[in-house]
C-alpha cells in the first residue's frame, strides 16, 4: 500500500514559510527598534542614572562630571557639569532628545531648566521599589525589556536573600544621618532610599514620616534615642564630611549614652555602595547592611 507524501511535505514546506515570516519580521522589528534608539540623543544628569542606562545598553550623548567611575561605554562622553549644577547651556548644544533626572533635585532643576525647550524627565529613586519601576519603565521605551527583566530579578534574588538572613533575629534599632559639607548633618527618615534599604535589611529606623524624606536634627530628640546601629551617609565630599561626623560625635555629649556608639556600631557608608537616591547597588548594600544589622551571622 502506497504513502502519499505530498500533504506531508506541502505541510513542512509550509511551516518553513511561517518560521521564515516570523523570524524576517523580528528582524525587521528589531532593525527598526535598534535605528529608532540610535535617534535618541539622551543626557543623564547623575552617575546612578548612567549606571542603569548602561544596564539597559541604551547609548546616551551627555553624562555627569563625577568623580566615581562612569560605565565603560560612556567614557568618551561629553560631560555636563556636576549633578548638583549641571551647565544647561552645555545640554542644550547637545541637541538632546529627553534628559533625565532624579526628583529629588527638581526644585532645583527647575528653576535652572525653565527657559530650556528640550524634554525633562525626572525619575523617582526615592526607593527600590521605585528603582524596579524605573528599570521596567525605561527598558519598555527603549525596546530594552530583556535587560529591564534581568535587572529586576537581579534586585529581587538581593531582596529575598536579605529577608532570609533577617528571619527570625531581632531587628536592631537604626538611626541614619547624611553629612552634608559645611552644614552639619540631617536624619533620614523610613521615606528615605537607605530608610527603605534599612527595612528590606531587617532593620528598625527610629525616625519614621508619611510624607518627609530628611528631618531637622534636635538634641532633645536625640536624647531620647537609643539606636543599636547608626549608619552616617557622606553624601558629597568625604574628605570634609566624615571629618565633621567624627568632631561631632566627640564634641556633642548626646551621642555619648547610645549603645551604638558603646558598642562601636557606628558605620561611615561609602559610596557608590550607599547613595542617597537609588542604583544599582542594591545588592552590595542590602550584603553590607545584613553584616553590621546581624555580625557573625
Amino acid at each position: 500500500m502506497k504513502t502519499n507524501k505530498l500533504p506531508l511535505v506541502a505541510l513542512l514546506l509550509l511551516l518553513a514559510l511561517i518560521c521564515g515570516l516570523a523570524l524576517g519580521a523580528r528582524h525587521f522589528v528589531e532593525q527598526k527598534q535598534a535605528a529608532s534608539l540610535k535617534n535618541q540623543r539622551i543626557v543623564v544628569t547623575t552617575t546612578a542614572l548612567a549606571e542603569i542606562f548602561d544596564k539597559l545598553e541604551i547609548p546616551l550623548v551627555g553624562v555627569p562630571k563625577t568623580a566615581n567611575k562612569l560605565p565603560a561605554r560612556y567614557q568618551k562622553v561629553t560631560t555636563v557639569g556636576g549633578a548638583m549644577s549641571p551647565s544647561v547651556e552645555k545640554i542644550a548644544s547637545l541637541k538632546p532628545t529627553e534628559v533625565y533626572a532624579v526628583s529629588t533635585l527638581k526644585d532645583q532643576y527647575d528653576q535652572a531648566f525653565k527657559k530650556q525647550k528640550f524634554n525633562l524627565t525626572y525619575l523617582d529613586l526615592d526607593s527600590v521599589s521605585q528603582l524596579k519601576t524605573s528599570l521596567t519603565t525605561l527598558g519598555t521605551k527603549y525596546h530594552r525589556q530583556k535587560q529591564a527583566q534581568a535587572a529586576v530579578a537581579e534586585i529581587n534574588r538581593a531582596i529575598s536573600r536579605a529577608k532570609k538572613k533577617a528571619h527570625g533575629k531581632k531587628h536592631p534599632k537604626v538611626l541614619i544621618l547624611m553629612g552634608l559639607p559645611g552644614a552639619g548633618y540631617m536624619i533620614l527618615t523610613n521615606k528615605s532610599y537607605l530608610g527603605n534599604l534599612v527595612q528590606l535589611a531587617g532593620g528598625k529606623n527610629l525616625y519614621q514620616s508619611r510624607s518627609q524624606i530628611y528631618l531637622d536634627p534636635s538634641n532633645e530628640q536625640l536624647a531620647n534615642q537609643n539606636p543599636d546601629v547608626i549608619l552616617r551617609l557622606a553624601h558629597a565630599l568625604p574628605n570634609i564630611t566624615v571629618p565633621q561626623f567624627e568632631a561631632e560625635f566627640k564634641q556633642n555629649p548626646v551621642w555619648q549614652h547610645m549603645d551604638a556608639v558603646i558598642n562601636k556600631r557606628v558605620y561611615d557608608l561609602e559610596q557608590p555602595t550607599f547613595n542617597a537616591s537609588s542604583n544599582l547597588e542594591v545588592p552590595q548594600a542590602l550584603a553590607k547592611l545584613g553584616q553590621y544589622f546581624y555580625p557573625g551571622n
